[in-house]
């Protein structure tokens, strides 16, 4: 897929879930994702990198269009904005990231969700449909994700989508300008391990 292709609107990549689909973030969206982000800005900072400056301004959102489209032809990364079905509002995003093949087959979930719509389902909704998406299309074995100790909310959410609990991980990620330690999540796909032949060893 060209580049213009990923950012036009007629781009048709999309993923439909339980009341929400995810798409490609398009130049259009840019007003309500930085209103959401805006007014958001308290609720979602704790749990993310610092924000840069002008993060909000439109040249940040169309260099991340840019990258976005960039990490997608590439392979290595599927971000998606998260509607819901109702009234195609926008509610956050979700991306699976750092997307390895070969031998690992894998890729890792993260995603953010706007105050407004917090505890109402679109995030869960959002994972078990990105889940749905990198084992059957992408044909990925395992995903990963990860959050703060203290996230309460988003270690149900995994543990809810599927996700088991695997670790902990010292100084795992930079979070608002702190290096912090996440909990890891982890879980494998059913449809390849219903085909995988058994590894156990004959006598």
């Amino acid at each position: 897929m060209a580049l213009l292709d990923w950012i036009a609107p007629e781009s048709g990549l999309r993923v439909d879930g339980e009341g929400v689909f995810l798409r490609p973030a398009r130049n259009a969206d840019f007003e309500e994702w930085r209103e959401l982000r805006a007014a958001s800005r308290d609720f979602l900072q704790p749990w993310e990198p610092t924000w840069p400056a002008d993060d909000l301004s439109r040249a940040a959102f169309r260099r991340r269009l840019t990258a976005y489209a960039r990490d997608r032809e590439a392979g290595l990364a599927y971000p998606f904005f998260v509607f819901r079905s109702s009234d195609e509002a926008l509610t956050g995003g979700i991306t699976l990231s750092n997307v390895r093949r070969g031998v690992a087959q894998m890729g890792s979930v993260g995603y953010w969700c706007g105050q407004a719509f917090a505890r109402q389902g679109q995030t869960l909704a959002a994972v078990r449909a990105l889940t749905l998406f990198s084992f059957r299309t992408l044909a990925l074995h395992r995903l990963e994700a990860a959050c703060l100790p203290t996230n309460e909310p988003s270690r149900k959410l995994l543990n809810r989508a599927g996700f088991a609990e695997e670790g902990y991980a010292k100084a795992y990620l930079k979070i608002n300008g702190v290096w912090r330690d996440h909990v890891l999540f982890g879980l494998v796909s059913p449809l390849r391990a219903a085909l995988e032949p058994d590894q156990g060893v004959s006598v």
